[in-house]
């Protein structure tokens, strides 16, 4: 089943590369026995389901999370399941491309109000005045 990141834009499952080696961690018994970690890799330099622009917004946005090659790695072992944990970095790797693709809100400049301002300088001036009466006066010379 695709992976949909946006209105009309899937992600096939013939883009999707899995592996399955041993989880780590303790487990018993099973645990030496079964591949149950995934990893899961996504070309995102190369798909061919993606168009242009929006693969370029996306090597942009995930920025350190795409590797030399251009691929993303989402690891899951939380399961003892290597189906559920297929299952939990497909979603993974869609809930992060999804976000990817969010629109960054502009920042907009705001200035510092008077008040804060007022409050700024008055403690200030309190804080000096604290350090100033900490000083000892001889007042017989």
């Amino acid at each position: 089943m695709p992976l949909t990141i946006a209105a009309g834009i899937e992600i096939p499952d013939d883009e999707l590369t899995f592996t399955a080696s041993r989880s780590g961690g303790p487990g018993g018994q099973h645990v030496n026995k079964t591949a149950s970690k995934v990893t899961l890799r996504f070309d995102v330099a190369h798909a061919v389901s993606l168009p242009n622009d929006i693969r370029v917004r996306l090597l942009e946005a995930l920025g350190a999370r795409v590797a030399a090659d251009g691929t993303i790695r989402v690891v899951c072992q939380a399961s003892r399941s290597q189906y559920a944990n297929r299952k939990t970095a497909e979603a993974r790797l869609e809930a992060l491309l999804v976000r990817a693709l969010l629109p960054v809100a502009p920042r907009v400049a705001t200035k510092v109000s008077r008040a804060a301002k007022r409050r700024r300088v008055e403690s200030k001036k309190h804080r000096g005045g604290i350090k100033r009466n900490r000083s000892v006066r001889d007042e017989d010379a």
